[in-house]
């Protein structure tokens, strides 16, 4: 029962989210106005704003006017869903599910913001990282570790930023950083290599299909988000199994 509730949960958020990816990059308030359609404007109702259920039954159309809804809709919901729930799962009732779904929270949205628009929101980098230095204050963490984190996460960047300005933009370096607090030294390490990998690969494979070509930028901030949720679970177990063949 509570595995259910924390699944609905996210469904929740994850609509919330919705709303999120959808205003913040261009400059609305997602407070106001009321959920709409964004064809023909018509206000909401609760029915049409169930998480999955309602892109089910409405045929991923809307209600009033017919628009094709995009099935990211129903898919974010989704994904926040099984991502809190497999949170909750693997760190049970401590703080860390609070703290992770903090930071996996952020990354959603931005995975998202960042995709389709190139821009990683302020709002949301400073909606994940004083929470996560409140929590680390309050529950006594390794501070020291947390700073290195930061420090090698957004200096990393940074560097490449002022070596190659093309390359990526500073709300990549911040979102580094801020992740980098949430996962400390060894863990930021990972994280980055495993970003560069996943990014190189995905690139490599959309330019031999032809969805891009070598001019065309690639948001980074999906696969800082991918390397980042992949060192909060495995990055133990892969950094040791690494030291172990080296010994």
């Amino acid at each position: 029962m509570l595995y259910l509730i924390v699944f609905l949960l996210g469904l929740a958020m994850g609509s919330f989210f919705n709303v999120c990816i959808y205003r913040l990059p261009r400059g609305e308030s997602i407070i106001s106005p009321h959920s709409h359609c964004t064809s023909c404007n018509t206000k909401l109702k609760p029915i049409d704003m169930i998480p999955v259920l309602s892109y089910i039954f409405l045929k991923g159309r809307c209600r009033y006017c017919g628009f094709h809804i995009s099935i990211r809709y129903p898919l974010v919901e989704l994904a926040t869903g099984l991502i809190y729930l497999f949170t909750f799962i693997y760190f049970g009732f401590t703080y860390l599910t609070i703290k992770y779904i903090i930071l996996f929270s952020g990354l959603i949205i931005i995975f998202f913001t960042d995709l389709d628009v190139q821009i990683i929101p302020d709002a949301v980098l400073l909606a994940v990282f004083i929470p996560g230095i409140i929590i680390s204050i309050i529950f006594k963490e390794n501070l020291l570790n947390n700073f290195i984190g930061l420090a090698i996460g957004g200096g990393f960047l940074l560097l490449l930023v002022l070596i190659v300005p093309e390359g990526m933009g500073m709300g990549d370096v911040k979102l580094m950083a801020a992740c980098g607090w949430y996962l400390g030294a060894w863990p930021t390490i990972l994280s980055l290599f495993l970003s560069f990998i996943i990014g190189a690969v995905v690139g490599l494979l959309l330019i031999a299909y032809r969805k891009r070509n070598m001019k065309d930028v690639i948001a980074f901030g999906p696969f800082l988000a991918i390397g980042s949720f992949i060192s909060v679970f495995y990055g133990n177990s892969i950094i040791n199994f690494y030291l172990n063949m080296l010994i």
